[in-house]
């Protein structure tokens, strides 16, 4: 009789869960690819077929089911029932830190029917088993709560010093010092935007964060979404951290505007009316339909009703023709267009005629000059009495500090919190007036310069196609809206001051008193 021949038991089949918190671990070698080696090397001792790997990236503990690999690789067992697969991984800190979530993730396995197995650690279906594993979880748990307390207090040590080390910020990055430690400075590429985005905002150049969001999204250097866009909530962010000043808050450290050493990117006075502007009466949001094809849109008022005239492309039979238009109802002029390039150049020639004489411009450097120096004056007297008010309000909050630790009064503690909190605003503007007595960062001819180019000749600035230059042209040199007739043109529009005293000046016919004097000629004896 032949023997029966015993066919082999099939090899089992398994897959394996990898997982790293940072690209550091897989720089130090103990990345998804090193694990991904020493689990198929196990696998393959055992005799294991591996089907699948199954990656994660992320951090710390929790709940396994925010990891997409894990999700997935529960997925892959829903579908694949009665297979009895092999979990495999590397080490036990790699398959949970938490001890609750490792026993839930025990259940459900145990509920598919996989075994698990890990190189670093031997399970034990057995009472004894079960307690020991429970014992290395809860042991994984209590380092990374340890680790992480430590890094904590790392950190919060570090800013107490005033030196940022939290997440990155638009407009700064990271370089190492040569003591050790990183320090911000500013970023040449964006760092910039968000100074120009911050004070035009306090100035009044971009009445909305709508504007803010749009102009910064005009140039590049700031991170954008897949969209191409940049985040609300980043602008927001920019335009209220007080880190863009120079100081440094954590709220969750107790820590307010503590002195930073990073180089700030605007002043304190600046943010504080950034501050000031975000928490008072809501702008309307610019206009989607405002480009650079029609800058006069909104300003240029229909000279019979008054209201705001709007502008379009107009379709043609070959081609698209750019007109302005007033759209408002019971207008006598309702639907009437007027060209583009009538309505633009009857604009251009209005602006260039804001043009002083040369002398008079001497005048005005004279007059800024006389002010330039009472200014200086004047911040110098500033600057003593701010120093002066610094030493008051540090004492008034070394007083605090002690009634604070007198009591146990939450609504009390919270109170006197709050006037530190204030008191810290305050001692950090008094810092900025105080540092003010020094040297100016610009002298007078450079600062003049500026004031001069614009004075001398705003048709410059508004020729300079971009946007928000021709916006604040506008919000510079008229106050009020201009006037069009399509007949007539332009009504006489209102200027500033400034032009307004160099117009008038321009036009009088003032001389010299001749040697002669004013007397009428006396005759030769």
């Amino acid at each position: 009789m032949n023997a029966q021949k015993t066919n082999p038991s099939p090899s089992r089949r398994a897959v394996i869960y990898c997982r790293v918190s940072d690209k550091k671990q897989e720089k130090e070698g103990s990345g998804l690819t090193s694990q991904e080696y020493r689990c198929r090397q196990y696998a393959k001792g055992k005799g294991y077929i591996v089907d699948r790997v199954f990656p994660d990236e992320i951090t710390g503990g929790g709940d396994f089911m925010k990891r997409k690999g894990m999700v997935a690789l529960l997925a892959y067992l829903d579908k694949r029932p009665g297979e009895n697969y092999v979990v495999i991984f590397d080490d036990l800190k790699r398959y949970a830190r938490d001890a609750e979530f490792h026993l839930t993730l025990r259940r459900l396995m145990m509920e598919r029917g996989a075994t698990r197995e890990c190189i670093n650690f031997n399970f034990e279906d057995s009472p004894e088993g079960k307690f020991f594993e429970t014992i290395a979880a809860a042991q994984g748990e209590l380092e990374r709560a340890q680790n992480g307390r430590q890094v904590s207090q790392k950190m919060r040590a570090r800013v107490e010093q005033g030196y940022y080390c939290l997440s990155r910020v638009p407009g700064y990055r990271y370089v190492r010092e040569k003591g050790g430690g990183k320090i911000l400075i500013p970023d040449e590429a964006s760092a910039p935007l968000i100074r120009e985005a911050m004070e035009g905002f306090a100035a009044g150049r971009f009445q909305s964060i709508s504007e803010v969001k749009r102009f910064l999204e005009s140039s590049p250097g700031i991170r954008r979404n897949r969209h191409g866009e940049i985040n609300w909530q980043t602008v927001t962010d920019i335009l209220r951290r007080p880190l863009y000043a120079g100081y440094i808050t954590v709220e969750k450290w107790g820590i307010h505007l503590l002195p930073g050493k990073h180089e700030p990117l605007v002043s304190f006075a600046t943010w504080r009316k950034v501050q000031d502007r975000l928490a008072g009466r809501a702008q309307a949001p610019i206009r989607k339909d405002l480009s650079a094809d029609f800058p006069l849109r909104g300003f240029v008022a229909c000279t019979a009703c008054g209201h705001p005239m709007t502008a379009a492309w107009s379709k043609g039979r070959s081609a698209r023709y750019p007109y302005y238009v007033c759209c408002q109802k019971g207008c006598t002029l309702r639907g009437k267009s007027i060209r583009k390039e009538a309505l633009e150049s009857a604009f251009d020639r209005l602006l260039q005629s804001l043009t002083p004489a040369p002398v008079l411009l001497k005048l005005v450097r004279a007059m800024f000059a006389e002010c330039w120096n009472a200014q200086a004056a004047r911040t110098k007297a500033r600057a003593a009495a701010a120093q002066q008010e610094i030493r008051q309000a540090e004492a008034k909050i070394g007083k605090l500090v002690e009634r604070i630790m007198a009591t146990d009064n939450d609504s009390i503690v919270k109170a006197y919190e709050d006037q530190i909190k204030v008191l810290d605003e305050r001692k950090a503007a008094l810092r900025e007036i105080s540092a003010q007595a020094a040297a100016p960062k610009t002298s007078f001819d450079e600062s003049f310069r500026t004031a001069c180019a614009f004075l001398s000749n705003p048709w410059k600035l508004w020729a300079s196609g971009r946007l928000d230059l021709q916006r604040t042209v506008l919000r510079l040199v008229f106050p009020t809206p201009l006037a069009y007739c399509r007949m007539q043109g332009f009504r006489t529009a209102e200027t500033p001051p400034i032009f307004r005293v160099l117009d008038t000046s321009a036009g009088t016919n003032s001389k010299m008193v001749g040697v002669t004097g004013i007397e009428p000629v006396t005759p030769a004896v």
